[in-house]
C-alpha cells in the first residue's frame, strides 16, 4: 500500500506489456505549468476527446492520447489508478476535469483508487470532481479466471455465469492484491 492506496499491477495481455520500450510512458504532469505546456501541445481534435491517464507509483499524473494503452502510459510499471480523463477550460485559466473514469482493462483499478487520482490532479493544478464521474467495477471470475466488468450491480460472470465476489480480486494471481 502506498500513501494513496493500493498499487495495481498490469493484468492485461502480456504482449501489450512486452511492447513497452524503455523510457516509455505518458507525459508526467507534476504541476499546473506542466499541464499548461502539455495542453498547449494538443490539437483541437485531441482536446475534444478524453485522454488515457495513469497515476504512477510516485503519485504523479501521466497523460497519453486516448487510443494509447494504459500499460504504455505507465511505462510498464504498476499504477495507483488508471482510466480515461477529459478536461475543460475553467475560470481564471485554471483547467477543470470534466469527466474521469477508472476504465482500464489492463490494470482494472478499483473505484477506491480515487484518492490517488484526486491527489495527482491537485498536484497538477487541476480542479477535480468529487470522485470518478463514471465508476467501473472490475472482478476476476473465480470459476473461469476471466476479468470482467460488473454492470448494474449484477455480480455474475458474463463468460461462464459464475458468481463474482463482492470485493476487488483482479490481481495477477486472482487474490485481493492487498
Amino acid at each position: 500500500m502506498s500513501t494513496w492506496g493500493r498499487s495495481y499491477p498490469y493484468v492485461g495481455p502480456p504482449e501489450l506489456k512486452a511492447g513497452v520500450g524503455p523510457g516509455g510512458g505518458g507525459r508526467r504532469i507534476r504541476s499546473a505549468a506542466d499541464f499548461a505546456a502539455w495542453a498547449a501541445e494538443q490539437s483541437a481534435a485531441e482536446a475534444a476527446e478524453p485522454f488515457t491517464f495513469v497515476v504512477d507509483g510516485e503519485g504523479v499524473l501521466r497523460l497519453a492520447p486516448r487510443r494509447s494503452e494504459h500499460v504504455a502510459c505507465a511505462g510498464g510499471e504498476p499504477v495507483l489508478s488508471a482510466g480515461e480523463i477529459g478536461f475543460v477550460p475553467g475560470a481564471a485559466g485554471r483547467w477543470t476535469v470534466g469527466d474521469v473514469s477508472n476504465h482500464s482493462t489492463g490494470y482494472c483499478p478499483d473505484a477506491g483508487s480515487w484518492p490517488a487520482v484526486a491527489h495527482a490532479l491537485d498536484q497538477a493544478g487541476l480542479v477535480p470532481p468529487s470522485g470518478f464521474t463514471h465508476e467501473v467495477v472490475f472482478r476476476r471470475c473465480p470459476d473461469c479466471r476471466e476479468r470482467t466488468i460488473v454492470r448494474e450491480d449484477d455480480f455474475v460472470c458474463v463468460f461462464c455465469g459464475g458468481a463474482l465476489p463482492p470485493v476487488w480480486n483482479v490481481s495477477p494471481a486472482g487474490g485481493s492484491g492487498r
